[in-house]
């Protein structure tokens, strides 16, 4: 297809960076500003850069789920509040794509309205849906096979193995599974999510233990998609359970709920969603088409479970109880940091 815009057509820097991100090397001319030098975007990539801007860029989160402020189609006329400076850019996007931009009335399951979930934030219903999601879920056995990773920053004592067990009791209740009863070790097979998890910092001096099982672990998997049928996302079990590990910690009473029982149940651990699964696979959660979550599409089910990146939460002390055992323990240079973003509007 041939270029319609390019990057140098916007006033807007942040629109113009995104541009410039996703648009093509291509020094013709561009047919509407006459430049050579900017990146030209033909009408698919104008309609990816108005959907990272003014949707996802728009994305408003709240104590569950999220939406977008700003939609766009080809039915409706603009009818957003636009701040000085960008009205010739949001001009050009709509003659370009025949579109006008509007405030998004998102399905109120977007923002949390999930009957399980609702359910899971009282304590009178929380333990009958903990009990479904237990009986739901699939059930992984992890083998002495299988790899996971610990970091952790400046242990007193490099060398020795306790360092990089369960933190001792004073330490725990702060996490998404542990509390005083329920000793958790927090592991990932992604080593950047780990890093992610702990909030390292340049200064920090970071070692990281790989350990393995030294027999099967039994593990709830709760990063699994559930391919459910005959329900909508309203009455969604795993849109509630997805919801959950991407809030906050006012998530954690209910999270350590489901470690409890779990635990009770003689499973050794959880697998969950990683909290910074989006940051780590650059992608954009809640998406739907015509309101409908890509989860509950067969065809986006593969894409969605894509984006999840499993940790992993053991019960107990797992190397003190011999559960686990220690690879090896290395020293970890952080020797490169690269950032990807991109942009939204302000004041709509």
């Amino acid at each position: 297809m041939s270029a319609v815009l390019c990057s140098h057509c916007f006033i807007n820097q942040g629109l113009k960076l995104d541009a410039e991100r996703i648009g093509n090397n291509d020094y013709s001319v561009c047919p509407n500003c006459g430049e050579r030098i900017g990146k030209k975007l033909n009408i698919e990539l104008i309609g990816e850069l108005a959907h990272r801007f003014f949707v996802w860029g728009t994305l408003h989160k709240c104590e569950y789920g999220a939406a977008p402020i700003v939609q766009f189609n080809e039915q409706q006329q603009t009818s957003i509040d636009i701040l000085p400076g960008l009205e010739k850019d949001i001009e050009l996007i709509e003659k370009s794509l025949g579109v006008g931009f509007f405030y998004y009335g998102p399905r109120m399951w977007m923002v949390g309205d999930v009957g399980p979930l609702q359910e899971l934030q009282e304590e009178s219903t929380r333990q009958a849906v903990i009990r479904r999601i237990m009986d739901e879920y699939p059930t992984v056995y992890l083998d002495e096979s299988q790899v996971f990773y610990r970091i952790r920053k400046k242990p007193r004592d490099v060398t020795e193995i306790s360092e990089y067990d369960t933190p001792p009791r004073e330490f725990l209740g702060k996490g998404r599974f542990d509390s005083e009863d329920i000793p958790v070790m927090y592991c990932s097979q992604d080593l950047e999510v780990c890093l992610h998890e702990c909030r390292v910092a340049a200064e920090d001096e970071l070692f990281v233990a790989t350990m393995s099982p030294l027999a099967s672990l039994k593990i709830l998997d709760l990063s699994h998609l559930l391919k459910e049928e005959h329900v909508t996302e309203f009455e969604s079990l795993d849109m509630a359970v997805y919801m959950l590990f991407l809030a906050g910690i006012h998530s954690y009473d209910i999270t350590r709920d489901i470690a409890r029982l779990a635990r009770f149940a003689g499973y050794d651990g959880i697998i969950y969603s990683s909290y910074f699964s989006m940051l780590r696979t650059g992608t954009m959660p809640f998406e739907t088409a015509y309101g409908i979550s890509y989860r509950r599409l067969p065809p986006m089910q593969e894409y969605e479970q894509a984006k999840q990146i499993p940790n992993l939460a053991l019960f107990g002390r797992p190397l003190a109880e011999k559960k686990v055992k220690l690879r090896c323990i290395n020293k970890l240079i952080l020797s490169y940091v690269n950032y990807g973003f991109h942009f939204g509007p302000v004041g709509v």
